[in-house]
């Protein structure tokens, strides 16, 4: 039986000598392992006479477990130097001035939403909402959509699965119909109802997807009913709006005649710019009219005393005007390299 001091003496050495926590497993198989030292002497105590057996087996125990200790105190020892190692890697400069924390900013639709309801609420609108799930009677019927009109197909409109009267709204303009709805009410026992003025912003939803076009956009729609409103208020209210909009008074405005349901006489706003890339290009950037007196009727006022004009116009392509941005899905793909132009 070989000296058990001199085998603890051994593991010792060659324990401090690894590097590593593979060093050190090798070395902890060279007297623990299957054919290590330490198992081989545990083999041969059944070779020694009993009366020294026990001895034996004690001092081989003895033998065993200062092995495992200093084992087990250079393992600690490797994890203290690892982590000293990290630590010096990534350590920190507290003397150098602090990153500081993002600066966010506002998305340029929401931008662009912001100037058009101050210029609007400057000229006496009110900002109007609505839900986003409409009744089939508010989105269509009420604004004398006829039963076979293409919108109310299931290729343009999204329904709620089973229901085929409550639907995603196509526009803002069922807003109007719930305000004039709510202005009726609130003044019923005036004698000369005051004028309904409302802008109506927020996001609508067709099927339609491509550079220009998104299943889910944004609108801005305004009406303005009273006594004695007329096409000429509606022109004059637009043109000046797109002007200051778009910061230019050379901007010219005209007036296409068009055809929609829930107004008569209908048009077709277009703009042309005076300079820039778009100088003299003629581009279509809303829909208007005087209120139909059907949709008067459905909102509960009396189109025989009282007209109105209405207007619908894209926020989204407000934006891309303004910003001069020619890819609509740019807006809704979160790319901070993008969005962060506007901050």
């Amino acid at each position: 039986m070989n000296n058990v001091d001199e085998l603890i003496q051994q593991a010792a050495t060659a324990f401090e000598a690894a590097v590593d926590g593979a060093q050190l497993e090798q070395a902890k198989a060279r007297f623990l392992g299957k054919a290590g030292s330490l198992t081989e002497q545990l083999k041969g105590l059944g070779k020694l006479p009993p009366e020294e057996r026990r001895a034996a087996g004690a001092e081989i125990n003895r033998a065993k477990d200062a092995i495992e200790a200093l084992l087990e105190a250079r393992r600690e020892a490797l994890r203290a130097a690892r982590l000293l190692a990290q630590l010096s890697a990534e350590a920190l400069d507290v003397t150098l001035p602090g990153r500081g924390t993002g600066r966010g900013g506002l998305h340029p639709v929401s931008l662009t939403l912001e100037r058009v309801e101050a210029l609007f609420r400057s000229i006496g609108f009110v900002v109007a909402d609505g839900p986003e799930i409409e009744t089939d009677w508010h989105n269509f019927t009420a604004l004398n959509t006829p039963d076979n009109h293409p919108a109310r197909s299931m290729h343009d409109t999204f329904y709620l699965e089973g229901r085929d009267d409550v639907l995603l709204r196509t526009h803002t303009s069922p807003v109007q119909i719930r305000a004039m709805l709510a202005h009726v009410e609130r003044h019923a026992q005036a004698a000369v109802m005051p004028d309904v003025r409302v802008i109506a912003p927020g996001r609508v939803y067709r099927v339609d997807s491509d550079a220009t076009h998104s299943p889910m956009f944004h609108q801005v729609e305004g009406l303005w009913v009273g006594e004695g409103v007329s096409f000429a208020d509606l022109k004059g209210v637009v043109a000046d709006f797109l002007r200051k909009f778009f910061e230019s008074d050379d901007l010219q405005v005209r007036f296409r005649p068009s055809f929609f349901p829930f107004t008569e006489p209908s048009a077709e706003i277009d703009v042309a710019f005076m300079s820039g890339a778009l100088e003299g290009k003629w581009l279509e950037i809303a829909g208007c009219g005087m209120v139909h007196p059907n949709v008067l009727r459905f909102g509960g006022i009396d189109p025989e005393r009282y007209t109105g004009f209405a207007f619908g116009m894209g926020l989204d392509r407000l934006a891309m005007l303004r910003y001069g941005i020619n890819d609509l899905r740019l807006f809704f793909e979160s790319e901070l390299r993008f969005l962060t132009q506007f901050r």
